[in-house]
């Protein structure tokens, strides 16, 4: 492979190396997955039963103890719970992916001292793996809303496309932290303090409407507010997707992705030098 070609900032060529490496990217997303589980007794049922006990305490905490409720003022739990799960799905996918992203690179020393391997894979490689997690998921979901409320919304089926821009700015995210863990160790510890906050300044755990409105502009600029409001609208409210923002959501998605990229592709060059 051409070293010069590899290190393009053109989204052309990463389109390229995804679809020249997508079988080695498929390999290494399923052996990180695999792994995972490697040497536990139930092994891949633990992708089942995580996210299930978590969805417990988290309901008992807050539609319990706290007596958090949802803009439809049902007293239900389990339609509390499954508000919960999709805000929870949509976290954990963004969580999963940006906390591993600054260890990518010093995970993989042995890779970056191969000049032909496709270093920007690996973002893509992670969320393959966390895309199966949210996958799991979302069928945990599917059986909880269809024996206790039947068949879902029709408006379920826009749900991949109200995550395209998301996992677009994911991706722009994971190229840039990718790069930045390997230049600054700090960066791991700081992102970690992040995504637990955002966890709790966006609407995951109770509606915006809960804030007094002078701190309700906080929550809107949290990157998950919108896409965890719009997988609810789909999947439980029955609600479209909100064209107008979506573009502008995509928009800016494509911006993320682009310029995470390019500042992979223009930093790599020193990662030999710094590990």
């Amino acid at each position: 492979m051409n070293p010069h070609a590899a290190r393009s900032i053109s989204p052309f060529a990463l389109l390229n190396s995804l679809k020249t490496h997508r079988s080695l990217i498929y390999n290494l997303a399923k052996r990180e997955v695999v792994g995972r589980y490697r040497g536990s007794v139930m092994g891949l049922l633990w992708s089942f039963f995580n996210p299930v006990l978590m969805l417990t305490v988290y309901t008992f905490v807050f539609s319990v103890i706290f007596k958090a409720r949802w803009a439809s003022g049902s007293e239900s739990k389990t339609e509390f719970a499954l508000v919960l799960f999709a805000g929870l799905m949509v976290y954990n996918l963004f969580a999963e992916c940006v906390n591993r992203s600054p260890g990518l690179i010093l995970g993989n020393v042995n890779y970056v001292k191969k000049v032909v391997f496709p270093l920007e894979i690996l973002p893509v490689v992670s969320m393959g793996s966390a895309a199966f997690h949210f996958l799991i998921s979302l069928i945990v979901w599917l059986l909880f809303y269809l024996i206790f409320f039947g068949i879902p919304h029709p408006t379920i089926l826009w749900l991949p496309i109200a995550l395209i821009p998301f996992f677009m700015m994911i991706l722009g995210l994971s190229w840039f932290l990718a790069s930045m863990g390997v230049y600054l160790r700090d960066v791991a510890q700081i992102i970690g303090v992040m995504t637990t906050a955002l966890l709790f300044l966006s609407p995951i755990f109770y509606p915006i409407t809960a804030l007094p409105e002078e701190y309700q502009l906080i929550m809107h600029l949290s990157p998950l507010t919108f896409i965890v409001e719009q997988t609810r609208d789909v999947m439980i409210w029955g609600k479209g997707l909100d064209w107008q923002a979506w573009g502008i959501y995509l928009l800016l998605a494509s911006a993320i992705a682009w310029l995470g990229f390019a500042w992979f592709q223009k930093t790599r060059k020193g990662f030999a030098d710094v590990l």
